[in-house]
């Protein structure tokens, strides 16, 4: 569809959804499972084709756009429909594997728990690995097996994000619904939303990254309360979200990427809030056998031998025991 994909104010329109990146804290990997950590601001968002001179040469094939993260940075997206009563289906992968099913990317939904639907899905933190639970999206570098890609297909060819949202069919939906959203910053809650450690250091210069797996967190994936039917995958929009860390973002676009946020022990020691979404009435897909598997990157780090790499001491919380505006173009995957 032309102009299908496009930024605005760095939020990511796909098709009718508005999907926001946001910056948050790492949360401990420590074994236990936490509430949903704050947004800190969103990361800044650049269209491939803007900086076509200077990026990677296997981006511009690809389109889409970029954003920087600091290596073992996390984040979380939230999406946003145009009209909350008209739901969009969103596939969600990381180097190709799908965020909920484990599964390789596909142009096509093909199963009720292998996307998500929003509304009544406000946002995603993680990859889908127990009932309840998502392990938190952490960046790391390419070429050292830490991503999900490289631990679930033997190589890290592509890293960053894929999305594609697929719109209803004409007509299926007219009457309003409620919408869930939740808040950037670290105020009081408008909805819902809670955990990094200490300032990681930037990959080496020039570096792609992708997502690997960090600490757990409460989050229910929703199942698709309407069925493959209601939706018009002959109409579906796509974007390739690259992640680029610190350095190469400077290189690339001769700015200085966000400091690294807080970690979640001066967070909690501030005693600012931490959130949880009451949302017991709802279902969740199960988890997928490929990903209840994904190693995080503290079990990388160990299995590499490396020393502690970061700081996953336990964290009190509440209930735990601009630029380049326009059209964005998508390209071969």
């Amino acid at each position: 569809m032309a102009d299908a994909v496009r930024i605005e104010y760095e939020v990511l329109h796909v098709g009718d959804l508005a999907v926001t990146f946001h910056r948050t804290l790492r949360l401990p990997d420590d074994g236990r499972e936490y509430p949903l950590p704050p947004g800190l601001g969103r990361f800044p968002l650049l269209r491939v084709d803007d900086f076509a001179d200077r990026v990677p040469a296997g981006w511009r094939g690809r389109g889409g756009v970029f954003l920087p993260m600091w290596q073992r940075e996390a984040m979380w997206m939230s999406f946003t429909p145009r009209h909350h009563w008209r739901p969009q289906a969103v596939k969600v992968a990381a180097g190709m594997v799908n965020a909920v099913s484990g599964g390789p990317w596909s142009d096509r939904l093909e199963a009720d728990d292998d996307h998500l639907v929003c509304p009544p899905q406000p946002w995603l933190d993680g990859f889908k690995t127990a009932d309840g639970q998502v392990r938190q999206f952490i960046a790391m570098p390419l070429g050292m097996g830490y991503t999900a890609e490289g631990q679930l297909t033997g190589e890290e060819t592509f890293g960053g994000l894929q999305l594609m949202v697929v719109p209803p069919k004409a007509g299926r939906f007219a009457a309003p619904a409620p919408v869930l959203r939740r808040l950037e910053g670290a105020g009081a809650p408008d909805a819902i939303m809670a955990p990094m450690a200490a300032a990681p250091a930037a990959a080496p210069a020039g570096a792609a990254m992708g997502l690997g797996a960090g600490g757990r967190m409460r989050q229910k994936v929703y199942p698709d309360p309407h069925g493959l039917d209601a939706w018009d995958q002959d109409h579906p929009a796509r974007v390739f979200v690259h992640i680029v860390n610190s350095a190469m973002f400077r290189e690339i676009t001769g700015r200085a990427a966000p400091e690294s946020p807080v970690s979640a022990r001066e967070y909690a020691r501030a005693g600012l809030p931490w959130f949880d979404l009451y949302d017991e009435h709802m279902g969740d897909v199960p988890a997928s056998d490929a990903l209840a598997g994904l190693r995080s990157v503290k079990e990388m780090d160990a299995e590499h031998g490396f020393a502690a790499q970061q700081d996953d001491a336990p964290v009190d919380a509440p209930g735990v025991a601009a630029p380049g505006a326009g059209a964005v173009r998508d390209g071969e995957w």
